[in-house]
C-alpha cells in the first residue's frame, strides 16, 4: 500500500472515533490491502474518510472508501450501484454511490463483503497511475 498523506493520516482520521470504531476501520483497511496490495490510500481527516484506488484522484482513481461514524463504519463503493450484490449488503439511493454499514469487526469477515471489494477493485478502474 502506498499512502498519499497530503491531507493527513489514517490515524488522524480515527482520532475522534471510539476504540470499537477504530478497530473496525483498521480491519477494513487491512482487508482492502489484502485484496489489492498495491492500493493507493488517501486519508482526508477533515472529511472523516480515507479513499482507496490506483492513484490520488478521489472521483476517477478510487473504488472504495472508509468513513468512520459514531457507532459504525461506512464502507463505501464509488460505483456500488453497478456491483453485483446477491447478499443485499449495499445501501444508498444515489446514482452510483453505495455503502455497507459495518457495526462489528466480525462483519468485516463476511465473504460477501470481500467479494464486493474484489469486484469493486477492478470495476471501472483505470490502469495503475504512473509513479
Amino acid at each position: 500500500m502506498r499512502t498519499v498523506d497530503t491531507y493527513g493520516t489514517f490515524e488522524q482520521m480515527l482520532e475522534r472515533s471510539s476504540p470499537e470504531v477504530q478497530e473496525i476501520a483498521r480491519r477494513l483497511r487491512a482487508l482492502v490491502v489484502e485484496v489489492m496490495p498495491d492500493v493507493v490510500e488517501v486519508p482526508w481527516p477533515h472529511q472523516g474518510t480515507a479513499g482507496y484506488g490506483v492513484g490520488p484522484k478521489k472521483n476517477s482513481e478510487h473504488f472504495c472508501y472508509i468513513a468512520p461514524q459514531k457507532e459504525r463504519v461506512n464502507f463505501g463503493f464509488f460505483y456500488g450501484a453497478e456491483l453485483p450484490d446477491p447478499e443485499g449488503l449495499l445501501e444508498g439511493t444515489g446514482k452510483l454511490l453505495r455503502h455497507v454499514k459495518i457495526k462489528s469487526v466480525e462483519e468485516v469477515e463476511q465473504p460477501a463483503l470481500r467479494q464486493l471489494l474484489e469486484v469493486a477493485s477492478t470495476h471501472r478502474m483505470p490502469a495503475k497511475a504512473a509513479e
